[in-house]
C-alpha cells in the first residue's frame, strides 16, 4: 500500500512534457495543432503494433519446445504475408496523413505579416521590414489571428527554427531560404529553441516569442520604430559617450547615436526584450554589467570579445544600455 503514492508520482512523471511555453503538446498555433492532431492517431497506432509484436513474441517463447505444429510452413507463410501487407498498409497511411498535415501548415493565406529571422552563432537576428525597418535579437512579437511568414536563413551553419507550441521546426542553411508559416491563436509567452548542433553553445541559443493582441502589436512596433530616446541623465550621457568611443560601436548599431555596427545584435531598444544572451541571462542591470565585464565565462566561445572598462565606466555604459526602452 506504501508503494501506490510513488507508483502515482512515477506515472506522472511522463506527463510533466505535455505543458508549459516549449512543448509540441501544449498547441498555442495552427501548426502546432494540425502536429497535435497528427501526434496522438500515430502514437496510438504503433503502440498498438508494439502491443501485438510483444504478444507474438511472447507467445512463441512460451510455446513448449516439443509442440511441432502439423501447419508450421502454412503458418509461417500467412504471417509473412500478412505482415508484409501490414507493413505497407500502414507506411500508406503515416505517409498520406503526413503529407496532409505538411499541406495543411504550409497553407497560404492573404496579408501574411512577414518576418525575417537570421541565425548566427549563437543568436537570432529578428527584422520586420517596413518604411522604417526594425531590427531586435532574440524575441519576436506576433499578432494573434494573423499569419505570420518566416523568411529564415543562416549566416554561419546551419540552424534549426523550432517553437514547439507554435508550428513544426525548419532548417535554416547558409545560401539557402527557407519559410515556415503560423498563425498564434491566443496570448502567450513562448520559448524557442535552435534544433540543429550549430557548435558549443547550441543549447544556450533560444529565443521567446510573444503573441499579442493586435493593438499591442502595432504598439510595440511603433515604439520599436523609433530612435533611442536621448539620454537625460549625466550617468546615462557618460555611458554612452564611453559605448561609441569604444569598440563597442563597430559591432553594434543603436539608432539616433554615432554607433552604426552591423556584426552584432542592434541595441536600439535593447532593454525592451526580456532576455540577454540569447535567453542565458535575465534582463537585469546587473545582468547586463556582468555580461559585459566578462561575457567569455558566461557563454564561452561567443563573438563578443572582452572589453575592459574601468568600474565606473562599466557602471556608466551598463546604466545607458538598461534605460534603451
Amino acid at each position: 500500500m506504501r508503494r501506490r503514492p510513488y507508483l502515482a508520482l512515477f506515472a506522472c512523471i511522463p506527463s510533466a512534457a505535455c505543458n508549459g511555453w516549449q512543448s509540441a503538446l501544449d498547441a498555442r498555433g495552427s501548426g502546432a495543432r494540425a502536429l497535435e492532431a497528427l501526434f496522438w492517431p500515430v502514437t496510438a497506432g504503433l503502440a498498438l503494433i508494439w502491443l501485438a509484436v510483444m504478444v507474438m513474441l511472447a507467445a512463441a517463447l512460451l510455446r513448449r519446445r516439443d509442440e511441432v505444429p502439423t501447419q508450421a510452413p502454412r503458418r509461417a507463410e500467412i504471417a509473412v504475408w500478412a505482415a508484409t501487407v501490414g507493413t505497407v498498409l500502414v507506411i500508406s497511411a503515416l505517409t498520406l496523413a503526413s503529407h496532409l498535415t505538411t499541406r495543411q501548415i504550409s497553407r497560404a493565406e492573404a496579408d501574411p505579416l512577414v518576418i525575417q529571422v537570421r541565425g548566427y552563432q549563437w543568436w537570432w537576428q529578428v527584422t520586420y521590414p517596413g518604411e522604417v525597418e526594425v531590427v531586435t535579437a532574440n524575441e519576436i512579437h506576433v499578432p494573434i489571428g494573423r499569419q505570420v511568414r518566416l523568411e529564415l536563413s543562416s549566416a554561419d551553419v546551419i540552424h534549426s527554427f523550432w517553437v514547439p507550441s507554435l508550428t513544426g521546426k525548419q532548417d535554416m542553411i547558409p545560401g539557402r531560404a527557407n519559410t515556415l508559416t503560423f498563425t498564434a491563436e491566443r496570448p502567450a509567452l513562448l520559448r524557442g529553441q535552435c534544433a540543429e548542433f550549430c557548435g558549443l553553445q547550441h543549447a544556450h541559443m533560444a529565443l521567446l516569442v510573444i503573441a499579442e493582441t493586435p493593438g499591442q502589436f502595432e504598439s510595440w512596433l511603433a515604439a520599436q520604430r523609433q530612435d533611442a530616446a536621448p539620454p537625460s541623465e549625466p550617468l546615462l550621457r557618460e555611458g554612452q559617450r564611453i559605448f561609441e568611443q569604444r569598440p563597442c560601436a563597430a559591432c553594434h548599431r543603436v539608432r539616433g547615436t554615432e554607433a552604426a555596427g552591423t556584426i552584432g545584435p542592434d541595441l536600439t531598444h535593447f532593454a525592451s526584450r526580456g532576455t540577454l544572451a540569447a535567453g542565458v541571462l535575465p534582463m537585469t542591470r546587473g545582468a547586463i554589467a556582468a555580461w559585459i565585464a566578462d561575457p567569455q565565462t558566461i557563454k564561452p566561445g561567443n563573438n563578443m570579445p572582452l572589453v575592459p572598462l574601468a568600474p565606473e565606466e562599466l557602471q556608466a555604459v551598463s546604466a545607458w544600455l538598461a534605460s534603451l526602452r
